[in-house]
């Protein structure tokens, strides 16, 4: 006799991923005596490869990150080189998914900025980018790196504006300017063809990111604070608060977004939920900011579209996680996901693992699909022309040791004086806060200050090309 299993419970027992469970590593792998960004912007201040981390520091007066080669595990030294060129709180960075040793930053001093780290990290403080890119009128809270283009970048401002990066000209080539307040997230498809922002005015959007034209837009009671393409499954899930403020998250088709396929509540926390998406093994991670433990659920495209799978705990807080790319996990250890996570009371970054525990040790192609690789599919030229094109896949089967032969050619560009410092005319559109205004008169000052001492050298150089022009003239033609 057949016994029938309760509906909820099949999905746990054709899962290989039911066991996955969350390692910290060891201290020798952690980062100590790192000083921790204390900004209170809802981001993760942490970009991880396969090469570098990069953590936003606090600092008096502008804006610093710092950029750890992996290799060097350990204490921090107080006096560790930084990034610093920004003039006001940095508040997001990625590094270039094609280029390891390629960085975006930007801030709230309205730029972003392009920046090149030196094989082996940095030996002392950098303050000159290699690209220096000023369009929004407000700070910059949000950047991404096109995930399948080599020289596009998205950033979106504070303006309600998102700009397109051409950086193979250093200039913006599109603005996508249909949100009516402060762009929380964005996230690409997987071929970058479509792009879903979550925003303050509680609409999720999914936009053609050429045109700049909404697709679709949601006005549903659930208030969307951050949203994530999951791969090539054409739906979208948000973490968000529900009507009654309960921590919540939604499942959307991509294609219709006037009601979730299903909504589900976590809890009555109020901390923001980051949500991560693993597109090779279909696992959803939920981190609460403030919180210590890290959620994970298995992703379907039946019902019951999302399956809770364990929770892996931690007494210390979390302010933000970076992600390691899957060409940089280890595969021998079946680690299909790394966190690199912030715990700012301690100044700490602890890598946290999460593994398939599986008793062969050969390599495990179930759990390591094929995956999207270092090497872009397309050009900045081309993906602006209109061509879409999936990213290059590569195996992690024999771990990943292929030197990427690509170069990061930023471009020539004519340096105005008013651009490198920052002042432009869009600086006069009215300041909102007291900083920003405080920002705006010290720039200026600075700025006279410069031309100024411009002045003054040119004074003396006009008095010395008079003083040889006159002793030319009494020169009797006798003496020449």
């Amino acid at each position: 006799m057949t016994v029938t299993k309760m509906s909820w419970r099949p999905t746990y027992r054709s899962s290989k991923f039911r066991n996955v469970y969350g390692k910290v590593g060891n201290r020798e792998h952690c980062f100590d005596g790192i000083p921790i960004t204390k900004n209170v912007h809802d981001n993760h201040f942490c970009a991880v490869n396969s090469k570098f981390l990069a953590v936003v520091t606090e600092s008096a007066g502008g804006g610093s990150f710092i950029i750890i080669p992996l290799s060097q595990a350990g204490r921090l030294d107080s006096h560790y080189p930084k990034v610093c060129g920004h003039q006001g709180n940095v508040l997001d960075i990625k590094w270039n998914p094609f280029f390891e040793n390629v960085i975006a930053s930007c801030s709230e001093d309205t730029s972003v900025r392009v920046w090149e780290i030196p094989e082996g990290g940095l030996r002392r403080n950098m303050t000159e980018a290699v690209l220096e890119l000023y369009g929004h009128s407000r700070r910059v809270g949000l950047i991404e790196w096109h995930p399948t283009s080599s020289g596009i970048l998205f950033s979106a401002g504070y303006d309600y504006k998102i700009l397109i990066w051409n950086l193979e000209t250093g200039e913006p080539v599109k603005m996508i300017d249909c949100h009516t307040d402060v762009i929380l997230s964005m996230s690409f498809n997987t071929d970058g063809s479509l792009l879903a922002t979550s925003c303050k005015d509680k609409k999720l959007r999914v936009i053609e990111p050429r045109s700049g034209r909404v697709l679709q837009a949601s006005y549903k009671n659930h208030r969307v604070n951050r949203v994530v393409f999951l791969g090539n499954m054409k739906r979208l899930l948000t973490t968000g608060v529900s009507r009654w403020n309960t921590r919540q998250i939604a499942f959307w088709d991509q294609e219709d977004l006037s009601m979730p396929i299903v909504e589900e509540d976590i809890d009555g926390l109020s901390g923001l939920l980051f949500p991560f998406f693993d597109a090779d093994t279909h696992m959803l991670y939920l981190a609460g900011k403030g919180d210590g433990n890290i959620r994970y659920f298995e992703i379907t495209t039946e019902k019951p579209y999302i399956q809770y799978l364990m929770e892996f705990r931690s007494p210390a807080p979390q302010k933000g996680l970076g992600v390691m790319p899957k060409h940089g996990l280890d595969v021998a250890a079946c680690e299909v996901y790394r966190f690199y996570k912030l715990v700012t009371l301690k100044g700490l970054i602890e890598p946290i693992s999460m593994i398939v525990p599986r008793r062969s040790d050969t390599y495990q192609e179930d759990i390591y699909p094929m995956t999207a690789g270092t090497e872009p599919a397309l050009s900045a030229s081309e993906w602006l022309s209109g061509i879409d094109r999936d990213p290059v896949l590569m195996s992690l089967k024999d771990g990943y040791h292929r030197p990427n032969q690509l170069v990061f050619k930023a471009p020539v560009k004519e340096k105005k004086s008013v651009v490198v410092n920052g002042i432009d005319l869009l600086e006069n559109v009215p300041p909102r806060t007291e900083n920003e205004l405080l920002r705006m008169f010290f720039r200026q000052q600075d700025e006279l200050r410069r031309l100024k001492e411009e002045l003054t050298t040119k004074d003396v150089r006009i008095r010395q090309l008079e003083l040889e022009l006159n002793n030319l003239k009494n020169v009797s033609p006798k003496d020449v």
